[in-house]
C-alpha cells in the first residue's frame, strides 16, 4: 500500500480510505462532482469485463438451448430468462422487443458486478506481490467492485433516463411527448404550462439520480462493512493487544456478513432491473 510504500505508520482510517480509492488516469482523488479529465481504469475494467462475461454466458444458453428435455444449465437459464419476462409484461404493455433483454442483461451484470465484493478486500497486495517478480510492477489503488463508484451507477442510471426520453418520443411522437411535459400533472392550461415543464424536470431528474444512488448507497455501505470486518483481523498491526479476539471475530463476522450480502447482491439487482422497467413503462402510458 501507499502508506507502507512511504514508511508512514498505518492507521484504521488510512487502511479504508487505501482501499476506497480508484485506480484512474491521473493517480488522485476526484475533486469534483463532474470531471471528465479523470478515468476510473479499474471501474471501467471490471464493468466491461463483466459485461462480456453476462453476454458470453446468454450466447452459450441461446446456442445450446434444446426443444428436447432441458439440461440443469438449460433450465437455469430458462427460469431467469421466464422470471425477468414476466416482470417485463406485468409492466411494460407494448412491444418488448427489446426491453425485456435489456432487463435480463442488466439483472445479471449487476449481479456480476455486485459479486465481486465478495473477492477479500486485500486480495490487490497479493497481486502487487506476484507482479514483483517481474520487476517495478505495481498497482497503487484498485478498487474492485464497479458499483461502489458513483461514476458507474449514476452512467447507467443515465442510460436509463436516456431510455425514457426515446421511449416517450417514440411511442407518443414529438407532439405528445411536448404536450405532456407541459400539460401534466397540473392540467393543459396555458398558464399551468411552466409549472408542469418544470415539475417534469424535476421528476426525470429525481429518477435518474435516485436509481444510480440507491446502487451506489447500498453497495458503498456494504464495501465499508468488509472493511471493518478486514480490520479485525488485522487489528495487531495497529498496535491494539487484541489478536485473538480480532481473528474470531473476523473469521465470524467475516462469514456472516458475506452470506447476508448475497442477499443485497441480489437485491440491489433485482431493485435495479424493476425501477428500469418501471420507468421505461410509464414512457409507453399516457397521461
Amino acid at each position: 500500500m501507499a502508506t507502507e510504500a512511504t514508511g508512514a505508520a498505518l492507521t484504521p482510517t488510512g487502511y479504508i480510505s487505501e482501499h476506497l480509492q480508484n485506480l484512474n488516469t491521473l493517480h488522485a482523488k476526484q475533486e469534483a462532482i463532474i470531471d471528465f479529465s479523470v478515468v476510473n481504469l479499474d471501474t471501467v475494467f471490471w464493468s466491461l469485463l463483466m459485461g462480456l462475461l453476462v453476454t458470453g454466458f446468454l450466447l452459450i444458453a441461446a446456442r445450446r438451448a434444446t426443444a428436447g428435455v432441458p439440461g440443469r444449465f438449460q433450465a437455469m437459464v430458462e427460469l431467469l430468462v421466464e422470471f425477468v419476462e414476466t416482470q417485463s409484461k406485468n409492466i411494460v404493455h407494448g412491444d418488448r422487443s427489446y426491453i425485456a433483454p435489456l432487463a435480463l442483461f442488466v439483472f445479471c451484470w449487476i449481479i456480476l458486478m455486485n459479486t465481486l465484493d465478495l473477492v477479500p478486500v486485500d486480495w490487490v497486495h497479493g497481486v502487487n506481490g506476484f507482479l514483483g517478480i517481474f520487476g517495478s510492477v505495481h498497482v497503487p489503488h484498485h478498487k474492485l467492485v464497479p458499483t461502489t463508484d458513483l461514476n458507474a451507477t449514476l452512467g447507467m442510471s443515465l442510460s436509463v433516463l436516456i431510455l425514457m426520453i426515446f421511449y416517450s418520443l417514440k411511442i407518443k411522437g414529438v407532439g405528445g411527448f411536448v404536450h405532456e411535459l407541459i400539460s401534466a400533472p397540473f392540467g393543459a392550461k396555458w398558464y399551468l404550462a411552466p409549472f408542469n415543464l418544470i415539475m417534469n424536470f424535476i421528476e426525470y431528474i429525481a429518477k435518474a439520480v435516485s436509481l444510480g444512488m440507491r446502487l451506489f448507497g447500498n453497495m458503498y455501505a456494504g464495501e465499508l462493512v468488509f472493511l471493518l470486518i478486514a480490520l479485525l483481523g488485522g487489528i495487531w498491526h495497529f498496535s491494539v493487544d487484541l489478536s485473538i479476539l480480532g481473528f474470531v471475530g473476523h473469521v465470524i463476522t467475516g462469514a456472516a456478513w458475506a452470506i447476508f450480502h448475497i442477499l443485497v447482491i441480489l437485491l440491489q439487482a433485482f431493485i435495479f432491473m424493476m425501477l428500469t422497467l418501471v420507468y421505461i413503462g410509464q414512457a409507453h402510458s399516457h397521461h
